[in-house]
């Protein structure tokens, strides 16, 4: 399965609209005895949604590739290899100052390999859901730098047994060029 993600990840960056990235991420976390990073790609929508006063709800492709490393006291920690795509909905300030607070939420799929973190960290599946809710703000000369927080979930959703799952606390930071 990852096989057939990674091709199809290859095929999609080869066509010409994703390469007009508008910004890049990055991204640290733990929690449930797991570490994780992860590196982005972040594509704007350009539409925008309940635009009438100083706030809208707005949002952005993320694709993200990275690593989780287990460190669980008992026992049989992995590393587990990542990749991601995410439709994140965000409400944001419309016509920002020097600082523009964010709140936002996403459900996104991922997949994972191996599909343990340790011992008894069981995620039943290559394929997870994912989801998150987080906040943050947007600052710079062009509003170019972004910091937050995101809280996300992750499972399969039922469709395999054992199905734990995971929570992780994580730093995002965002450039967009």
């Amino acid at each position: 399965m990852i096989k057939k993600f990674g091709w199809f990840l290859c095929v999609l960056l080869l066509s010409g609209k994703v390469w007009a990235v508008d910004g890049v991420s990055l991204e640290l976390g733990n929690g449930d005895n797991t570490d994780t990073a992860r590196v982005g790609a972040i594509w704007k929508w350009d539409k925008q949604w309940f635009a009438e006063g100083d706030w809208w709800v707005t949002g952005f492709w993320e694709a993200t590739a990275g690593t989780w490393k287990g460190r669980s006291g008992v026992g049989n920690n992995q590393t587990i290899t990542d990749l991601g795509i995410t439709p994140v909905f965000r409400l944001q300030q419309k016509n920002p100052s020097a600082i523009a607070p964010y709140l936002e939420g996403a459900i996104g799929f991922h997949l994972i390999s191996p599909t343990f973190v340790y011992a008894s960290r069981q995620l039943g599946s290559a394929f997870q859901f994912s989801d998150h809710i987080g906040f943050g703000a947007r600052f710079g000369e062009r509003q170019q730098f972004d910091l937050g927080y995101r809280y996300q979930h992750l499972s399969n959703g039922g469709i395999k047994q054992p199905n734990q799952g995971i929570n992780l606390n994580q730093l995002h930071f965002s450039y967009y060029f």
